[in-house]
C-alpha cells in the first residue's frame, strides 16, 4: 500500500513539474510611465496614454494598441515599437499611403514637411515615430511591413482625446 502511494506521488510530481516547465511564460504587458497623464486606457496589448504633449500608441506582436483613437486637431501621436520586428507606420491605403496627403508613397517620401502621415522607412524594435494631425477626419493606418496590423485615428475639433480598444 505504501509503495502504491509513493508511486502515485512520484507520478503527480512528474506531471506537475512537466506542466510547470512547459506552460510557457505570460506575455509582459508594457507600461508607459508618465507624470503628465490625463487619460489612460489599458488594453490587452499595452497601455496608451494621453499627455499634454500628445498620444502614445504601442505597437507589439498583437498590433497597435489602442487600435482606434479620437484626438483633437493639432495633436501629436507617437507610435512606439515594442515588438521584436521592424514597424513602418503609414496612412491607408496599402501600399500607396494616399489617404491622408493625397500623394503616393513615391511622391511624399521622405516626408520632410510632416504632411503625409507616413514613416517612410522601417523603424527597428525600440524606435518610435511621431506625427502631428492637422486635418479633421478619420484616418486609417497600417504597418506597411505587415498590413494585417492596422488602426484608425479620428481627428476632431474637440479638445478631449478618447482612447479606445
Amino acid at each position: 500500500m505504501n509503495r502504491n502511494i509513493v508511486g502515485l506521488l512520484a507520478v503527480l510530481v512528474v506531471i506537475g513539474g512537466g506542466w510547470y516547465m512547459f506552460r510557457g511564460t505570460p506575455e509582459i504587458t508594457p507600461v508607459e510611465n508618465t507624470t503628465e497623464t490625463s487619460v489612460a486606457t489599458t488594453t490587452s496589448t499595452g497601455t496608451a496614454s494621453t499627455t499634454s504633449s500628445g498620444v502614445t500608441i504601442i505597437y507589439s506582436a498583437q498590433g497597435f494598441s489602442p487600435a482606434s483613437t479620437t484626438i483633437p486637431l493639432g495633436t501629436t501621436v507617437t507610435f512606439v515599437n515594442q515588438s521584436t520586428k521592424n514597424m513602418w507606420v503609414a496612412s491607408a491605403k496599402h501600399p500607396t499611403h494616399t489617404a491622408y496627403s493625397g500623394t503616393s508613397l513615391s511622391q511624399h517620401c521622405p516626408d520632410t514637411t510632416n504632411s503625409a502621415f507616413d514613416e517612410c522607412t522601417a523603424g527597428a524594435p525600440g524606435s518610435s515615430f511621431s506625427f502631428t494631425f492637422n486635418k479633421e477626419g478619420t484616418w486609417k493606418y497600417h504597418d506597411h511591413i505587415d498590413a494585417s496590423k492596422f488602426g484608425s485615428i479620428t481627428v476632431t475639433a474637440s479638445s478631449t482625446p478618447v482612447l479606445q480598444n
